[in-house]
């Protein structure tokens, strides 16, 4: 009789599991998992490259591009950057602004997480819960930048320009009227700032809906309980960061440890791990949206009460104001050659990192005395996280590849890049 071999199996890249184009070549043995080769690049673009043709703000919208599901995240390291080069630091407020909208982006991208993570286990209510929510969040990158997901927001300096002292409303349609219509627009009355705080308000109720749908539920236990495990020492040295780090039980979070924006300004906690497993850190990511709901309250006060300039006065980086530019011609000048040839940013290295949903995404820049980078590096957290899916699903059942794919929170636009 002929032995029984191993054998072996493509999971993606058409897989609704492998959360875009991600292929895995599995060696099986029956329902077991030998080997798992990930093979990526199906999404590249050439970001870096394309950045280092182009003057510095016109690669703002690329960062947007990467981790598409957590956009302003990426920006921010971006505009960091460049700002350390240029030695300019944005104003207070915009630095208010940058911590509100980082975190409006951690729930964002969460709320992602946890419907898609939730629909890959089992759990299609859960999917649609989720994207209730995110749609408010949506709403609110769209009323600051006119986008809903690509944003263009930041700017070396500061932010494209204030929030807006009223929401839009939602029109009468076939499908939302009288009632509804009024319900829908309840919170949309007042300014920007108004809309966020009931918004914040009411999202704690909210998660705690998604924890009853979830952590009462055995088959969602079943599922992600010692599936995945990874000890504190494996995830240092993969170089794991962010919730696939901290749910492995090590406390390091960049918004303390290394803190930029406003974050040294507000109060909040780091949620850790103990087990490490899927169940782990599906629990931190869920208590950093708590947290995240904390500091976006206190920015929300202070932005209230602190009203002042949200970009640097200068000229060389700033664009002037659209009056200055219709009375004076060195003001039009100046705006014509900023949008054109850009500005030069003095030679020099740098790397910046932010503390994105995903993990640690890092700019490492070189400037060469002109209008554009000389190199641009980007530091993907979902790179490092993807390289040690071998080591996290040997010895599981192919269903556990999906939890493990669910709880690594891939996207392969900052992956491939």
């Amino acid at each position: 009789m002929a032995e029984i071999k191993n054998y072996t199996m493509n999971f993606g890249p058409q897989h609704p599991a492998a959360h875009g184009v991600l292929r895995l070549i599995l060696e099986m043995d029956g329902e077991v998992i030998k080997h798992a080769d990930p093979h990526v690049g199906l999404l590249h673009r050439a970001t870096e490259k394309l950045a280092e043709t182009k003057p510095f703000n016109q690669s703002i919208g690329y960062m947007d591009r990467l981790d598409y599901v957590s956009m302003m995240c990426s920006e921010h390291a971006y505009v960091r950057a460049i700002e350390k080069l240029l030695h300019i630091e944005a104003p207070i407020r915009a630095q208010y602004i940058r911590t509100l909208f980082d975190e409006i982006t951690r729930i964002r991208n969460h709320l992602m997480w946890i419907g898609t993570h939730g629909l890959d286990l089992g759990s299609m209510a859960l999917f649609l819960y989720a994207f209730r929510e995110r749609e408010m969040c949506m709403d609110m990158y769209e009323a600051v930048s006119g986008a809903r997901m690509h944003a263009t927001y930041y700017r070396p300096g500061g932010v494209y320009r204030d929030l807006p002292d009223a929401m839009p409303k939602h029109k009468e349609s076939q499908w939302t009227k009288g009632n509804d219509l009024k319900q829908a627009n309840e919170w949309r009355e007042g300014s920007l700032l108004d809309f966020i705080e009931a918004f914040i308000d009411d999202f704690p109720s909210k998660v705690a809906e998604y924890r009853t749908l979830l952590e009462e539920n055995r088959i969602w236990k079943q599922r992600t309980v010692g599936v995945g495990v990874v000890s504190p020492e494996q995830a240092k040295a993969w170089g794991f960061s962010g919730p696939m780090l901290r749910g492995s039980g090590v406390a390091w979070d960049l918004r303390k440890k290394q803190t930029y924006a406003a974050y040294d300004k507000v109060d909040f906690d780091i949620p850790v791990g103990v087990n490490g497993d899927c169940y782990d850190r599906y629990l931190v990511r869920m208590e950093e949206m708590t947290q995240s709901a904390r500091i976006i309250k206190q920015c929300v006060e202070w932005l209230r009460a602190n009203p002042g300039p949200v970009m640097v006065a200068n000229n060389k980086v700033a664009p002037p104001n659209r009056e200055a530019m219709k009375e004076n011609m060195e003001s039009l000048i100046m705006h014509f050659k900023l949008f054109t040839e850009g500005y030069t940013v003095p030679a020099g290295e740098v790397y910046t990192a932010v503390e994105a949903p995903k993990g640690e995404f890092g700019i490492y820049m070189i400037a060469d005395d002109s209008n554009k980078p000389f190199r641009l590096k980007i530091r993907a957290p979902g790179f490092a996280h993807i390289s040690a899916m071998n080591d996290m699903v040997k010895g599981h059942m192919l269903s556990d590849v999906v939890a493990v794919i669910g709880t690594m929170d891939i996207v392969f636009g900052e992956i491939d890049r």
